[in-house]
C-alpha cells in the first residue's frame, strides 16, 4: 500500500488559512502515569511536544486520585501547567469518569477553577476548555459546572455514538475516542464525518492514534488483553484529518504505556509504566513518530511544509505466530466486538514513511537479516508511505532511503525480527525508529 497524497492536499489548504478558525493539536496525557515526575521532567515533555508542533496537553485525571489527600494529581497538574506557562504551551483537563468512578460536580468545579486562570489554559471561544472520558450519565451536572467555571464543554461520550452524545445536555462540542479500526480493516473516517455532520456548527475534536495493544494482569481491576490494528494507522489517520478538517485534533496518546499508543519518550522512571506492562514497553520507543508531526500538522493548519527530510519506520519484533499469543485477541467483547486471532489483524510487516521534498520521488530499501534487500519506489513525488512484509525472514533490519532530488537518508540499523520472544510471548507493541537525511 503506497500513499503520496499529503503534499497536494497541503498545497490545496494553504489558500484557506485566513478564512477558518485557528486549529490546535493536543496530546492526551495520563496524569496517573506522571506522579513520579519532577518539574524538570514535565518541562522536558512540554519541550519535546512543542518542538513537534503539538499545541498542548489534554490532562486526564481520575476521581479517586483527585480527591486523595496525598495530592498527587494537584502536584502533577501544577507542574504541567507551570511548564506550559513557561513555554507558551497550552493545557486543558480531561475528567476520566470510568477509571476510578464518576466525579462529583464540586470536585470538577474546584479543579477547573484552580487552573483556568493560568496563561497556559487553553481557551475555546474565549472559555476554558474541559473534556471527559465518558461520564454521559453525569451530563446534567455540567449546567452548574459551566455556570461556576465558564467552561467550554467538549466531552467524549463515544459510547453513545455521535447522535446520542450530541443530544445530551450542556454539550458545546464533542471529542471522539473512536481512533482504531474494527478487526482486520484499516481505519476510516466514517465515524468522524458522522460527528461533523451531527454537530453542525459546534466544534469537533478528532482522535488520532498510531497503535493499540494492552496486556495487563488478569488479577488487577484494570485487566485487559487485546489489540486493535495499528499497521498504517499513523499515516492514514493524518490523511483523514485533512479530509475531515476538524476544529481540533487530540492524539491518543502522549504517555499511555499500558495501551501502547504513546508517542512521547519512554518515561524517566519505571514506576510510570503500569504494573504488568513493562515487558512489552521497555526498550520499545515510539518518539520517532514525533518527527513526522511538523509535516502532518502543517498540512492540517494550512501552513508551509517544513524541510526536514527523514524516514520513520515501525514494526513488531516478533512474527505474529512465533510464540504464545498469551490470550491476546484482536477486538474485544467488552466493546461488543467479534474477537479473532491477533495475527489476523496486525500484519507481519515493516511500515515506513519517507518525508522528502514535494517535488522529489522517494526510494526506500529494506533488508532483513542476511536476505536480499527489497526496494520500493514511490509512484508519485512527496511523502511516501508503504511497507515491506516479513515473508518469514528474521534478523537485523536495515533501512535507507533516497530521492531523485539528491536527498540521501543513510542506512538505519534497527532491532532484530526474532522468534525468540521476551517471556515467551509475542510482543504486539511496535518498535519505532527513524533516520534523518545526511
Amino acid at each position: 500500500m503506497h500513499f503520496n497524497v499529503l503534499y497536494s492536499l497541503l498545497a490545496a489548504t494553504i489558500t484557506f488559512v485566513s478564512t477558518v478558525q485557528a486549529k490546535s493539536v493536543f496530546a492526551h496525557v495520563i496524569v496517573g502515569n506522571t506522579y513520579s515526575y519532577t518539574a524538570d521532567n514535565w518541562a522536558s515533555d512540554v519541550k519535546a511536544a512543542a518542538a513537534a508542533g503539538i499545541d498542548g496537553f489534554a490532562l486526564n485525571i481520575g476521581y479517586q486520585d483527585t480527591i486523595n489527600s496525598n495530592g498527587n494529581v494537584q502536584k502533577s497538574l501544577t507542574n504541567a501547567y507551570s511548564a506550559a506557562d513557561a513555554a507558551g504551551f497550552k493545557c486543558f483537563i480531561s475528567f476520566d469518569y470510568l477509571a476510578q468512578g464518576a466525579f462529583d460536580a464540586t470536585t470538577v468545579i474546584n479543579t477547573i477553577k484552580a487552573y483556568s486562570s493560568r496563561s497556559s489554559q487553553f481557551l475555546e471561544n474565549g472559555k476554558p476548555l474541559a473534556s471527559t472520558f465518558e461520564g454521559w450519565q453525569n451530563a446534567g451536572d455540567w449546567a452548574n459546572i459551566k455556570a461556576q467555571t465558564n467552561a467550554f464543554f467538549m466531552p467524549d461520550y463515544s459510547s453513545q455514538g455521535a447522535s446520542g452524545a450530541a443530544a445530551l445536555p450542556n454539550v458545546d462540542g464533542l471529542f471522539s475516542w473512536d481512533a482504531w479500526p474494527n478487526g482486520a480493516n484499516d481505519i476510516t473516517d466514517a465515524d468522524d464525518q458522522n460527528y461533523k455532520s451531527t454537530l453542525g456548527s459546534k466544534p469537533y475534536m478528532m482522535p488520532v492514534s498510531p497503535w493499540f495493544y494492552t496486556n495487563l494482569y488478569a488479577g488487577e481491576s484494570y485487566a485487559k488483553n487485546w489489540l486493535w490494528r495499528g499497521d498504517n494507522s499513523w499515516h492514514e489517520r493524518w490523511q483523514q484529518v485533512l479530509d475531515v478538517n476538524p476544529d481540533l485534533v487530540e492524539i491518543i496518546s502522549w504517555n499511555d504505556y499500558g495501551e501502547s499508543h504513546y508517542i512521547g519518550p519512554l518515561p524517566p522512571t519505571e514506576s510510570a509504566i503500569p504494573t504488568g506492562a513493562n515487558w512489552y514497553v521497555d526498550y520499545m520507543p515510539h518518539n520517532a513518530w514525533l518527527s513526522d508531526l511538523p509535516y502532518y500538522i502543517a498540512a492540517y493548519k494550512g501552513q508551509s511544509a517544513p524541510s526536514q527530510p527523514h524516514i520513520t519506520m515501525w514494526y513488531r519484533l516478533n512474527p505474529g505466530q512465533s510464540c504464545s499469543a498469551d490470550g491476546t485477541t484482536c477486538n474485544t467483547q467488552s466493546q461488543g466486538q467479534t474477537q479473532t486471532d491477533p495475527w489476523q489483524c496486525d500484519t507481519d510487516a515493516i511500515f515506513f514513511t519517507a518525508f522528502v521534498a514535494g517535488g522529489a520521488t522517494a526510494k526506500v530499501t529494506v533488508t532483513i537479516g542476511n536476505n536480499s534487500p527489497t526496494t520500493v519506489t514511490a509512484t508519485a513525488p512527496g511523502i511516501f508511505h508503504s511497507s515491506v512484509p516479513f515473508n518469514g525472514q528474521t534478523g537485523t533490519v536495515v533501512i535507507s532511503a533516497t530521492a531523485d532530488d539528491g536527498t540521501n537518508i543513510p542506512a538505519v540499523t534497527c532491532p532484530d525480527i526474532t522468534t525468540s520472544c521476551n517471556t515467551g510471548r509475542v510482543n504486539w507493541n511496535a518498535w519505532v525508529g527513524g533516520g534523518a537525511a545526511s
